[in-house]
């Protein structure tokens, strides 16, 4: 007697499609990643994947986001130790094999907002909130004056690290550039605005 086949459908499928796409992503980069092999390895058909994710690309985020995880705020007690993790953080994600998908799919996205934006690091709220907690905390310290607490000041850092990557070509920062990004640049901006 034949074995009944479960046809999955909704949240499942969905489930299975993100896991098989994130597979494929994590084996052979963006440049790998494709409808029929994503198919193939969830257990699909491309009809199903089309009718959830547009194309190759939209599917490749969705899939990158199931590999990112979130960490926590660092909270040393002190501004210039926390920024200096955030930025060590990013530093050892985007060099990592993770970070050269994202790099792929960057790329790939060229101008499209909307689908940069559901990349985690490169999601300006996201981004801000993290940056904006640590600064917050600080002020909450005395470090720093609540005028600070502007998204465009808390990211600079962050923002002069992603320079590196993608106007210089860089693999990886070394650490001198980030302890510079934060000692001549990110703490003196946040104290000339606490003076003035």
């Amino acid at each position: 007697m034949a074995e009944k086949v479960t046809r999955r459908r909704g949240a499942e499928l969905e489930d299975a499609i993100l896991r098989a796409a994130a597979a494929e992503l994590s084996e052979g980069g963006y440049a790998g990643l494709t409808m029929d092999k994503v198919a193939q390895r969830a257990g699909t058909n491309k009809n199903a994947l089309y009718r959830r994710w547009p194309n190759r690309l939209a599917l490749g985020v969705a899939a990158y986001r199931l590999l990112t995880t979130t960490a926590e705020v660092p909270d040393t007690g002190d501004l210039r130790a926390d920024a200096l993790e955030l930025l060590r953080r990013a530093n050892r994600h985007w060099s990592s094999a993770l970070g050269a998908i994202m790099r792929e799919l960057l790329a790939a996205a060229g101008g499209a907002a909307e689908l940069l934006a559901q990349l985690p690091e490169q999601s300006v709220d996201a981004t801000a909130a993290t940056w904006l907690t640590v600064l917050g905390r600080a002020v909450a310290r005395g470090e720093a004056a609540p005028e600070c607490l502007h998204p465009r000041v808390a990211t600079v850092a962050i923002v002069l690290l992603r320079n590196e990557f993608v106007l210089r070509g860089v693999p990886t920062a070394p650490d001198d550039v980030l302890v510079e990004i934060i000692d001549e640049v990110y703490l003196p901006l946040v104290r000339r605005r606490a003076r003035g």
